[in-house]
């Protein structure tokens, strides 16, 4: 059986760098919590989908890496790193053309080999920057 560690990576490769959005529910419980939601974010598995979806569509070449896991019980940190091109609007701004490079943190609760509650906490401000919305300090 997968480690919870692996869940999570597989995860991150098949919906998210793959573009597997039908598997979604492979991973994550119908009625997964974001902790930390986006502006609008619905509940549940839809909910995450709509986000990762919008990631998408905003940043249509958008790649994950993973940096580091930490796993302890049922809880598994990925600090990650993602890299794409600013195409379409994303938390309100409209397509700049810009490339962006942002890193994050992701916990996962994890219960029988799905995802149960996450938190993801995301360098927006860093983002921002990048994007040329937010003037550096």
């Amino acid at each position: 059986m997968p480690s919870n560690a692996d869940i999570v990576r597989e995860c991150i490769e098949d919906v998210i760098n793959r573009r597997n959005l039908d598997s979604a529910a492979k991973y994550f419980w119908e009625d997964v919590v974001e902790l930390v939601p986006f502006p609008g974010q619905g509940p549940g598995v839809e909910g995450v989908k709509d986000v990762v979806r919008g990631m998408i569509a905003a940043f249509p070449d958008m790649l994950w890496t993973i940096e580091e896991q930490i796993s302890e019980g049922d809880k598994v940190l990925t600090r990650f790193e993602w890299t794409g091109t600013h195409q379409g609007e994303f938390l309100g701004v409209p397509a700049t053309g810009q490339p962006v490079r942002v890193w994050g943190m992701i916990i996962d609760r994890l219960e029988g080999g799905r995802i149960k509650d996450t938190r993801m906490l995301m360098d927006a401000m860093g983002m921002m920057i990048q994007l040329g919305v937010v003037p550096p300090p």
